[in-house]
């Protein structure tokens, strides 16, 4: 072999065994940890289109759905039983957080998952059907003071879960107990529309995302969006905040992705490299206001320090309501 020929082969060689190559996962799906029609339905089917559009996926990402426990079911099964699957992405936002600040998540903790992506945020809202005698929080309140078994509040979890939190901050600020609040436990954003539009409860405690197309529908109204301010959105500028109205709550609701533990590194890298590029594009954007998030982008270790950062926030709000020891 001459000289030229072996410095080929000597860097194919190299090539051949440098490692493995990253590559697009050959079934990629997306876990929504509840119902169709709410949050994590919304966040995959935005990871769904935009990479697709982004042509960073070859073949469209399948979006599934895994109700149980407002994450926790998604949880514990892709930590116990799909630990390595690199294809599987399952949503969370910062109400997993706050389940998991709390220990609702079982034996695992948020140091199980590898904290991929946070693509957007949202803000929680209190919702009632256009026609409810409540024409804002102050109506609402009254009413709950006057007798708190009269209202009945729909939340996505039980006591301790992010609506809850939401209504139980409104009931502090108003000197009720939140304890004596009467709440009806459902499965994310799309059964507490459904509940709320079919009369099975009077108010809901939600997220503005989830809450605008029935808004632009008609059929239903926010009494508040827990923002900082009046959102810059025309079809949200309308909506009054809580502190506007009186009570200084605010409350964002960041949306993103994780994977398996055991996921290799390559893989891993290969998901991040597809959302920094897609957190960096204008199409994406756009597919971001399409469904009412605004913008919020971390990817990797940044994430993973938020992701902590926040659930021992939480732990300290839980342990203020008695949530938690």
């Amino acid at each position: 072999m001459n000289r030229s020929l072996r410095r080929f082969a000597l860097a194919a060689s190299c090539v051949l065994f440098a490692g493995p190559l990253m590559a697009e996962p050959k079934r990629p799906e997306c876990i929504a940890p509840a119902s169709p029609g709410g949050g994590f339905d919304l966040t995959c089917k935005l990871a769904q289109s935009a990479l697709m559009n982004e042509k960073l996926l070859s073949k469209p990402m399948r979006v599934t759905y895994m109700p149980g426990g407002v994450g926790a079911v998604a949880y514990n099964a892709v930590v116990a039983q799909r630990p390595a699957d690199a294809g599987t992405l399952v949503a969370w936002s910062s109400g997993s957080l706050l389940n998991l600040a709390q220990g609702k998540f079982g034996r695992f903790d948020e140091t199980n998952v590898r904290w991929l992506a946070a693509v957007g945020t949202s803000y929680g809202a209190i919702a009632v059907k256009s026609d409810s005698p409540y024409k804002n929080l102050d109506d609402l309140v009254k009413a709950l003071k006057k007798d708190p078994s009269k209202v009945v509040i729909g939340s996505g979890g039980t006591v301790g879960s992010q609506d809850w939190m939401q209504t139980a901050l409104i009931a502090k600020a108003a000197g009720i107990n939140p304890r004596d609040l009467r709440y009806v436990a459902l499965e994310g954003g799309g059964e507490i529309a459904t509940a709320l539009l079919g009369g099975h409860i009077q108010v809901g405690s939600t997220d503005i995302s989830d809450s605008m197309p029935h808004i632009q529908s008609g059929d239903m109204r926010l009494l508040a969006v827990f923002a900082e301010k009046r959102l810059d959105e025309p079809e949200m500028k309308d909506i009054p905040t809580a502190k506007e109205q009186g009570y200084d709550i605010v409350w964002p609701v960041v949306r993103g992705f994780y994977l398996g533990p055991k996921v290799s590194d390559e893989d891993y890298a290969w998901w991040k490299d597809s959302f920094d590029k897609l957190l960096a594009s204008d199409d994406f954007a756009k597919l971001r206001d399409q469904r009412e998030l605004f913008p919020f982008a971390m990817t990797g270790p940044e994430l993973d320090t938020y992701v902590k950062k926040q659930v021992a926030d939480y732990k300290v709000l839980a342990k203020e309501f008695g949530l938690i020891q």
